[in-house]
């Protein structure tokens, strides 16, 4: 069976999950469907599982997406499982993973991913298509985001799948989207939060057919979203019990543990990546001479025994938990560690709110680079997973009130808007 290529690709290849639509009629675009291991879905998770096989390239074989997370759940530790490796896109510390004493690069990374995504897609990403059209954060993740590289990194990735490739902010392709829902003429705010960036867009929206539906006024980002909030439950509920806070003795001197080594593991994007000798031996090492050496040592435990999906689980459900409900228990055992928590919507909240007064702060400023009153904002699009968590709706219900707070296709709307920017004659108004 032939498969015609459609007229554009929108992607959005996101820290978590990655979704991709397809042009085909003007004025539409469809979601393309991937093979799940239960049933087809439009949303593919952002994540790899590499093993070790004879007969592979490299000796290693891989799956990407929910096939990834089955491959590991059969087989734990015998597997690497990688998620949210779009975190340290531009990160410059970053030069690549070392898995099973192999080294992959982002772009090693991303080319894996994208390859054995396409081949879920029942052929339909198969060829090389005319025009791609790339999401990508006003702000990427990282403490000293390096645009540049990667600007680098991502044509690596993806320069094989297109004749032409545009890159544009992931808020700017949820606003193609929501423009597609609207007839009247309006200035929204769009706020797409995901799993490693929150960013902001304020679009004038025209009547549909006008000449150009949709301008861009002024964009802010920040480096931090779902994947942070992650964070804090770690740091506060797991951490102590592997040692953070304690000490270590030197010769003569009792030191404080560094906190590097606790950074990594609730980070998961290097989660996976610790489970390398030197990382071990100098994890051993600490636990020789620390003062609660069984804490380091249920820290090398869960490394060695590749749990960090089941610990990444156990946080997620905590977190549609306490969306759903003011309490919730956050349950979690495994490496000699058993931990059941009653935790608060207000506890945790308390642990978000200096990464909620960041998300604010880049509002204020998408507004300011705007030129626009928060009073001119006609509404409020709200997109992306983290956009759930109540609190961070919240913020904008507070700032801007409920009847002008929109919302729908959490998940799809960026990639649903990228494919519609591709049919545009002029995509270099909108590219970043």
């Amino acid at each position: 069976m032939t498969i015609s290529l459609p007229s554009a690709i929108g992607l959005d290849f996101g820290t978590t999950n990655s979704v991709v639509a397809l042009a085909q009629q003007p004025g539409a675009a469809d979601m393309l469907l991937f093979d799940g291991p239960a049933a087809p879905g439009a949303v593919f998770r952002s994540a790899l599982c590499l093993w070790e096989e004879e007969g592979e390239p490299q000796g290693l074989a891989s799956e990407a997406g929910p096939w990834a997370i089955a491959e590991y759940l059969a087989f734990p530790q015998g597997s690497r499982f990688l998620q949210s490796f779009k975190s340290v896109a531009a990160n410059a510390s970053f030069e690549y993973a070392s898995v099973f004493e192999r080294r992959f690069r982002f772009e090693d990374l991303g080319r894996l991913f994208l390859g054995k995504m396409a081949g879920r897609a029942r052929g339909a990403l198969n060829g090389k298509t005319s025009r791609l059209v790339v999401g990508r954060p006003v702000e990427f993740a990282g403490s000293r985001p390096d645009e540049a590289l990667a600007r680098t990194r991502y044509d690596a990735m993806f320069g094989h799948l297109a004749e032409e490739i545009h890159y544009v902010y992931e808020p700017i392709g949820a606003a193609f989207s929501y423009a597609s829902r609207i007839t009247d003429p309006a200035t929204i705010l769009v706020a797409d939060f995901g799993g490693g960036t929150s960013d902001f867009s304020v679009v004038r929206i025209d009547v549909p057919g006008a000449a150009r539906r949709c301008t861009p006024l002024g964009h802010a980002g920040v480096g931090i979203a779902g994947d942070r909030f992650d964070f804090r439950i770690v740091d506060h509920l797991v951490m102590p019990l592997l040692g953070k806070g304690g000490s270590y003795r030197s010769f003569d001197k009792v030191l404080d543990i560094p906190g590097g080594y606790f950074t990594d593991f609730a980070d998961w994007s290097r989660l996976a990546l610790m489970r390398n000798r030197r990382t071990m031996a100098e994890l051993d090492k600490l636990r020789r001479v620390a003062l609660d050496p069984e804490a380091i040592g249920r820290m090398i435990a869960i490394i060695d025994q590749e749990l960090g999906y089941q610990l990444y689980d156990a946080v997620g459900a905590l977190k549609r938990a306490l969306s759903q409900s003011d309490v919730a228990e956050f349950r979690f055992a495994g490496a000699g560690l058993s931990i059941a928590a009653e935790v608060r919507r207000d506890a945790f909240e308390a642990w978000i709110a200096p990464d909620i007064a960041q998300m604010e702060q880049a509002v204020d400023q998408a507004l300011a680079r705007a030129e626009t009153d928060a009073s001119a904002i006609d509404r409020v699009f709200l997109t992306g997973g983290t956009s759930l968590t109540p609190r961070v709706r919240r913020l904008f219900v507070e700032r801007f009130g409920e009847e002008r707070i929109a919302a729908g296709g959490e998940l799809t709307s960026i990639a649903h808007g990228l494919a519609l920017i591709g049919q545009q004659d002029d995509i270099a108004a909108w590219a970043a």
